[in-house]
């Protein structure tokens, strides 16, 4: 795209997005029209190109995202003082296919990864610890500090990993399975080379009722300890993490195909530039991965709210087309069972980046997953079975859906944002900002600048670029900023009373 003040997205657009600040009393050319700017309009919000009138629709994208509540006048600022969602109220929905075959584009892509002995391949060869209760916590975070001393770092170890949470007892039901779904899961997460299970003892998560979820166990891979059937739970601990290095240092880096990759893709942070450049540079890589056999995880399901006709009308069959119904039937369910609307999700920081209503974050979120098929939907906790595009249930929240999304099996996490966070997760992540100005700014946080679209660089071309970045990160060539930063972590949905 060449560079200009705004951009006008789609021909049907009643709206364009400035792409610097816009002053009062400046002139933009746009369908043929000279429209005067009536006040400022800061970066990555919206301009009105026509009048529009009070309950009439506002289109970007080509999609509605709101409703006018007040006349507008042409070249007048569009946001939340004359704005409201159109979400409310119950929607039907029709299966009209709209997809096309995923077709190999470029060359065979290959990658240096450890191939697991359950056919998985990881991109990192750590050792998690994984606490079965918050209890643990420091217990295994001393570990890890220990082992990571006795056993450094090196071109085939990625270190000792502790994964706190607050999770694990006091819990029951639903709310309960959902911890034990995620971290046995985790477990199962082929950047984890081999896992150190710690449990307290006393918990509600003991591991007598934790240890079904795990599956067939290979007990070279994981082992357990009890803190409290132990007299000194780091002589026990450092004695059990040799072993489980030992195991992990067998695995060496091979070249395996792009099939045996699965990228998790989430934004956060989204401004109004979310969804011209970062997203769709995303959805760019979705479709080079998922031409090759290779999966993309795309969660944070409230942020499909408005635009799920879309993803529907790109399922692989009527039953996966089923399964976003419920999926998106199901989450609203959730939102209602606690009174709360799901159009409240945009948070102060989107609406000041520029983004209005859920159903213009929706549309600019759902950018991600590129034009693949959609091949599956994934329950919470649930893990991949399926390549190509997926579905998973998740909220919005950041920490929560991705930890989610690194249990489903991906080995890799790409994250778009427009205000800027340097929230690390449960694996590599990448950190694609929206514009130059944050970027460059914050450059210990991101990795890649999609901003570079704005000035002007093609598209096709910094995709290109982007997944030869991937490659490398995959390969082990390169960390990304949350890796050298250290920053991991992990949070788990809450569904339940505290006991």
């Amino acid at each position: 795209m060449k560079k200009t003040a705004f951009i006008h997205i789609n021909s049907n657009d009643s709206v364009v997005v400035a792409l610097r600040k816009i002053n009062s009393g400046e002139v933009i050319d746009v369908l043929d029209k000279s429209i005067t700017v009536k006040g400022n309009i800061p970066p990555g919000h919206k301009i009105a190109i026509k009048e529009i009138a009070k309950g009439e629709k506002i289109f970007k994208y080509g999609y509605p995202v709101g409703i006018a509540s007040e006349p507008i006048d042409a070249g007048s600022w569009v946001h939340s003082h004359n704005v409201e969602t159109s979400l409310h109220g119950k929607r039907e929905y029709v299966y009209q296919p709209q997809f096309e075959e995923p077709k190999k584009t470029g060359k065979e892509m290959q990658f240096n990864g450890y191939q697991r002995e359950d056919g998985q391949a990881g991109i990192r060869n750590h050792v998690f610890i994984i606490p079965t209760v918050f209890c643990a916590n420091g217990v295994i975070t001393k570990l890890a500090e220990m082992a990571n001393l006795a056993y450094p770092k090196d071109e085939n170890f990625d270190g000792f990993l502790p994964l706190c949470h607050p999770y694990g007892c006091s819990q029951t039901g639903k709310d309960l399975e959902y911890t034990q779904t995620i971290l046995a899961n985790l477990a199962q997460n082929p950047n984890a080379g081999s896992v150190l299970i710690v449990s307290l003892g006393c918990e509600i998560n003991s591991l007598d009722v934790f240890k079904p979820y795990l599956g067939e166990i290979n007990e070279k891979r994981i082992k357990f300890l009890t803190l409290q059937e132990v007299e000194d739970e780091f002589e026990v601990g450092m004695k059990l993490l040799k072993e489980l290095y030992d195991y992990a240092r067998a695995f060496k880096r091979e070249p395996l195909p792009i099939s045996k990759l699965c990228i998790g893709v989430n934004c956060g942070g989204s401004d109004g530039l979310s969804g011209i450049t970062a997203n769709p540079l995303v959805g760019e890589i979705s479709n080079k991965v998922t031409s090759q056999g290779g999966s993309i995880i795309m969660t944070e399901v409230p942020e499909m709210f408005g635009a799920e006709q879309i993803l529907m009308n790109r399922a692989a069959n009527k039953e996966v087309y089923e399964k976003i119904i419920n999926l998106i039937v199901n989450y609203k369910g959730y939102f209602a069972k606690y009174g709360e609307e799901a159009s409240e999700n945009p948070t102060q920081g989107n609406r000041a980046g520029g983004i209005t209503t859920l159903e213009e974050k929706s549309l600019g979120c759902i950018l991600k997953g590129g034009k693949a098929t959609v091949t599956d939907v994934l329950e919470y906790g649930e893990r991949l079975k399926t390549a190509g595009l997926n579905l998973l249930s998740g909220p919005g929240n950041d920490l929560v859906g991705i930890t989610a999304q690194f249990a489903a099996g991906c080995n890799l996490l790409i994250f778009t944002t427009g205000r800027g966070t340097p929230g690390g997760f449960a694996g590599p992540t990448l950190r694609i900002s929206t514009n130059s100005e944050l970027y460059n700014r914050k450059k210990h946080w991101n990795d890649f600048n999609a901003g570079r679209l704005l000035d002007g660089e093609d598209m096709t071309e910094l995709a290109d670029e982007l997944m030869e970045m991937i490659l490398k990160v995959a390969s082990g060539q390169l960390k990304t900023k949350t890796e050298i930063n250290n920053y991991y972590e992990i949070g788990i949905l809450r569904d339940g009373v505290t006991l």
